[in-house]
C-alpha cells in the first residue's frame, strides 16, 4: 500500500506570503514526516558516498582499468559492511533491485529447486509453502501465483488475536511431506510485532534432522527483515535463517535492496532469475549499479555502528506518542486509542497503529481530511480495511479507520505534540462542536 506525503503539522494549508504582493508574511509550513516504516530519507554520509561514487567510480566493475577496479572496491567495502550489519559472510551476500526482488527470488529458487530434486525421483508431488497472513505482499502474492498457476502447494498461517505472532506450533502443524519452505517476516510491517524466527528455524532444523531420515525434502526458512534492520539487532546466527531479505530504503539507504544466502550456492540453493553477463557470480546478473550499492554499504555501517543509539532514541519517541494518545481520548472517541503495540509483546520500536472512531459519511480514517502529519493509511481502495489488522482480530468497521505513526531518527517530541493535536483536530471536525473533547 502507498503512503501518504508528509503534509503541514504546524500552518496547516497556508504559505508564506511571495515577497511584493504586499500581503503580510506567515511563517513557513512547519512538515511532519510520521512514515518511516513505509520510507526513509538518506543519511547525508550515504548521499555523500553515492554522489562520489557517481563521481569517481563511474567504470564497470567487471572491467580491469583503474576506474573499474576502484568500482568493484567499493561493491566489495558494500558487500563487507552488509555482512556485519546482519553478522554474517560477505561471500553470502548478493545485490538486488530490492526486497520485493530479493523475495521472489527465494521463492522462486526454492520451487525450482524442489522441482529439480523430486522429479529426478519421479514422485510427482507438488511443492509446498508455509507463511503467514500477515506478510508483505512481495510475500503474498507471489505464493498466490504459485497456488492460481497451479505449481505449488501454499498455507498461510494465521496470526494470534492476542499478540499479533504466528505461533510456532501452528506453523510446525501446517508442515507436510512436500514442505520445502517457511517464509515468515521479522517484523510486521503496520504492527511492528516480532515473529519468533529463532524458535521456527530452531525447531524447523530439529525437523529436518528427522525428514532426512525419512527421505524428505530439507524445509528452508527465509524472513523479511526489511523493517527490523536499523531499529535493533539483527543476527543471521541468532536467527539461524538460510535467507534474508534487506531493503535499503527502510534503513536511510537507497531504494535498492540485497539477499543473504547461508552457503551461497553450496549449503542454500539460489536459481537465478536472470541470465546475462555473469555478475554477482550468475546468480543475479547485470552490471552493478555502484553508486546504489556505496549508499547501501554506507548505511549498513552506520546501522552497525549506531543501532543501540537509534533504537533507544526510536523508543523514547514511540513511547511518549504512546503517553500522549493516552491521555487524549477524543483521539478514538470511546476513551482510549487502540493500539497493537502493548508492552508484553515484542515490537520494534517506532510503529504505532491508530484506530479512530467511524463517522456517518467518513470516508476513511478522519473522514475525508486525514491529520496533516503523513501518516500510512491502513484502510485500502474503497474503505477496505488491512488485512493485516484484521487478521490480527480488529473488527473491521475499527479496522478501516486505521492509521500507522512510524517514527524515525530524528522524529522530535514537538513533532508528536503536533501529530497528536492534528488527530484531535480532525476528530473534533467529524464529532462536530458538541463532541469536540479531549485532554490537553
Amino acid at each position: 500500500m502507498e503512503a501518504a506525503v508528509a503534509l503541514t503539522g504546524d500552518a496547516r494549508g497556508r504559505a508564506a506570503s511571495q515577497p511584493g504582493d504586499g500581503g503580510e508574511k506567515t511563517p513557513p509550513e512547519r512538515k511532519v514526516y510520521m512514515d518511516y516504516n513505509a520510507t526513509t530519507p538518506l543519511e547525508p554520509e550515504v548521499i555523500q558516498v553515492v554522489t562520489e561514487a557517481m563521481r569517481e567510480a563511474w567504470g564497470n566493475p567487471s572491467s580491469p582499468y583503474p576506474t573499474g577496479k576502484k568500482a568493484k572496491d567499493i561493491i566489495d567495502t558494500a558487500r563487507d559492511n552488509l555482512a556485519k550489519m546482519i553478522g554474517g559472510k560477505p561471500q553470502d551476500i548478493i545485490f538486488t533491485s530490492g526486497g520485493t526482488e530479493s523475495n521472489n527470488l527465494v521463492i522462486h529458487s526454492v520451487v525450482q529447486h524442489f522441482q529439480h530434486t523430486r522429479s529426478a525421483e519421479g514422485d510427482g508431488a507438488m511443492p509446498h509453502l508455509i507463511t503467514c497472513t500477515v506478510e508483505h505482499d512481495s510475500i503474498r502474492l507471489p505464493l498466490e501465483h504459485l497456488v492460481k498457476e497451479q505449481v505449488a502447494a501454499v498455507t498461510f498461517v494465521p496470526v494470534s488475536k492476542v499478540s499479533g505472532q504466528v505461533e510456532v506450533e501452528d506453523i510446525l502443524a501446517a508442515v507436510r511431506p512436500a514442505t520445502c519452505l517457511v517464509t515468515v517476516m521479522l517484523a510486521n510491517n503496520e504492527t511492528g510485532v516480532i515473529m519468533p524466527i529463532a524458535e521456527i528455524s530452531q525447531r524447523i532444523k530439529a525437523l529436518n534432522r528427522k525428514r532426512a531420515a525419512s527421505g524428505l525434502p530439507v524445509i528452508l526458512v527465509h524472513t523479511d527483515a526489511a523493517q527490523a534492520l536499523g531499529k535493533r539487532r539483527v543476527d543471521v546466527e541468532v536467527l539461524g535463517v538460510d535467507f534474508l531479505t534487506i531493503v535499503g530504503h527502510k534503513f536511510y539507504g537507497p531504494r535498492i535492496g540485497a539477499l543473504y544466502v547461508r552457503g551461497l550456492g553450496e549449503l542454500t540453493p539460489l536459481y537465478p532469475m536472470l541470465f546475462g553477463g555473469g555478475q554477482e557470480r550468475n546468480f543475479r546478473p547485470g552490471t552493478e549499479n555502484t553508486p546504489m550499492i556505496a549508499g547501501l554499504g554506507k548505511a549498513a555501517e552506520l546501522v552497525t555502528k549506531n543501532w543501540e543509539a537509534y533504537e533507544a532514541h526510536m523508543r523514547d519517541v514511540r513511547d511518549y506518542l504512546e503517553e500522549r494518545l493516552l491521555v487524549n481520548p477524543g483521539i478514538r472517541g470511546d476513551g482510549r486509542p487502540v493500539t497493537l503495540l502493548e508492552d508484553e509483546k515484542p515490537c520494534v520500536p517506532g510503529a504505532w497503529a491508530v484506530l479512530v472512531p467511524a463517522y456517518p459519511g467518513a470516508d476513511g480514517p478522519c473522514g475525508a481530511r486525514a491529520p496533516a502529519v503523513g501518516p500510512e493509511v491502513l484502510g485500502r481502495e474503497g474503505s477496505r480495511p488491512s488485512p493485516v489488522l484484521l487478521s490480527c482480530g480488529i473488527p473491521f468497521d475499527v479496522a478501516r479507520n486505521a492509521l500507522r505513526l512510524s517514527v524515525g531518527r530524528s522524529t522530535t517530541r514537538a513533532e508528536v505534540d503536533l501529530v497528536v493535536q492534528d488527530l484531535k483536530q480532525a476528530v473534533a471536525r467529524l464529532e462536530g462542536p458538541s463532541g469536540a473533547r479531549g485532554a490537553s
